[in-house]
Parts: structure tokens; C-alpha cells; sequence
């Protein structure tokens, strides 16, 4: 399939190379860049936790960040774990890339019961780990460390939704779906943009496109980019 990716560009890139290797033409349209929020991260901390590679180049160039490379690091997959380890964190745990997962890893193994667990996160966020977490008596408190700034739709792509050359859009985010709406019109290219079929990663990120007119909707069956690539499949259509 013709397949659109608009996450920022390294994220959309790595998203890219997936999809391509499962024979589908990608464009990587980026509707967001990523840029650090300026975060405290004093306290004492059982833990850190983690649902995005993009909090390790957001808090590099924080020097109270050298303090949390001592603590145990939870990470929702393989690449933010990588990623982890990468600026310096050494005891890291991988949960199979899903948030659900993440917070199962970190009931069965807590960091230390008696001090909360450190969440740095985007701003905008698929699921509220601060509230899963205390469902099992896991206190945690949440940083923000970046943030996604809207970018306009590129030329590429508006050509190639005026030319009818795209079958499916990949929305990551709620922010990500806002942002396509937003671009589509304002690129004079909303009709297109909705007729296209919609693949999200969760329900919420879903709303904007339904309430824009879109039709053609999915959801993954869970909180991670294999579920949502899954539904490019015949037997998801």
C-alpha cells in the first residue's frame, strides 16, 4: 500500500524502514518536529520510566539527568531501552513495546516500594501511565521533557494526495491527527485528506479525524506500532 507517515523525522523514518521492509511505499511527511521542556527532576526516585525514545536526546543536555542514570530505567520497548543505554543508563528493563506490558513489567517488579517512580514523558501522550500505575499501588509522578511543534504539510504531500496517491495515513498521536486536519485545510486539501483510510493508534487519537468528516477509521488492537502496521494487512481491512 501507499502508505503516509507523519511523526517527527527520526520516528518516522525507523517507521518507514518497517513498513517498506513489509513492501509498502512510504512517504515520511513529519506534521511535528521535537524540542526539549526544560524539566526538575529533583527528588528521591525508586525508578525512571520511560514510553519514548525521544525523552533521552530531550534530557541530554540536563545535568541533574546524570543523577538518574544510578536508578533502575523501565522502558516501554527494545528502542527506547536502547536507546536508554545508549545516554548512559545501565540497568535497564524492556517491557515488548506496549504500555499495558510496561506497567505489568513494573508491578512485578517494582524499583522501590518506597519512593516513587520517575515518568518523563511528551506532552502529549496515548495513555495515562500515572493512573495504570496506581491502580496497582505504584506511585509515580510524571516530568514533561519534550514537546511536538506543528509543522505545515509538505509539498510531497499534498501533491500526492491531490493526485489520488495515497491509501492510508498512520496517526501515532491525537496531536498528530489534529495536526493533519489542520494541515489538510490549510493546504486547501481536506477532501482528500479525510477520503484517504485512517489507521490510529488508539481510539482517542481517532476523534479529531471522525469529527472532521473522515469514514474510513481504524484502531490497532493495542497500544504499539505492530498492532497499528497490522491493519495494513488484507485480513485487518
Amino acid at each position: 500500500m501507499r502508505v503516509v507517515v507523519t511523526r517527527p523525522l527520526a520516528d518516522g523514518e525507523r517507521s518507514a524502514a518497517t513498513l517498506r521492509a513489509r513492501g509498502h511505499e512510504v512517504l515520511v511527511a513529519p506534521l511535528m518536529r521535537v524540542e526539549p521542556v526544560a524539566a526538575d527532576f529533583s527528588g528521591g526516585w525508586g525508578g525512571v520510566v520511560i514510553t519514548s525514545a525521544n525523552v533521552l536526546p530531550a534530557i541530554a543536555g540536563n545535568a541533574a539527568c546524570k543523577v538518574l542514570f544510578e536508578l533502575p530505567l523501565f522502558a516501554v520497548g527494545r528502542r527506547s531501552a536502547d536507546a536508554a543505554r545508549d545516554v548512559g543508563f545501565a540497568n535497564v528493563t524492556s517491557a515488548g513495546g506496549d504500555v499495558r506490558d510496561l506497567v505489568q513489567l513494573i508491578a512485578e517488579r517494582p524499583a522501590d516500594a518506597s519512593a516513587p517512580l520517575l515518568y518523563l514523558a511528551g506532552e502529549d501522550r496515548a495513555a495515562d501511565l500515572v493512573a495504570e500505575l496506581a491502580v496497582h499501588g505504584i506511585a509515580a509522578e510524571m516530568r514533561v521533557v519534550y514537546r511536538a511543534v506543528s509543522a505545515p504539510f509538505p509539498p510531497e504531500l499534498i501533491a500526492a494526495l491531490k493526485a489520488g496517491a495515497i491509501d492510508a495515513v498512520l496517526h501515532f498521536s491525537k496531536r498528530s491527527a489534529e495536526n493533519y486536519i489542520a494541515g489538510a485545510r490549510a493546504a486547501g486539501v481536506i477532501d482528500p485528506a479525510l477520503a484517504v483510510r485512517h489507521l490510529c493508534l488508539a481510539r482517542p487519537i481517532a476523534e479529531p479525524l471522525s469529527s472532521a468528516g473522515a469514514g474510513n477509521i481504524a484502531v490497532a488492537a493495542r497500544l504499539d506500532e505492530a498492532a497499528l502496521i497490522a491493519l495494513l494487512e488484507p485480513t485487518q481491512a
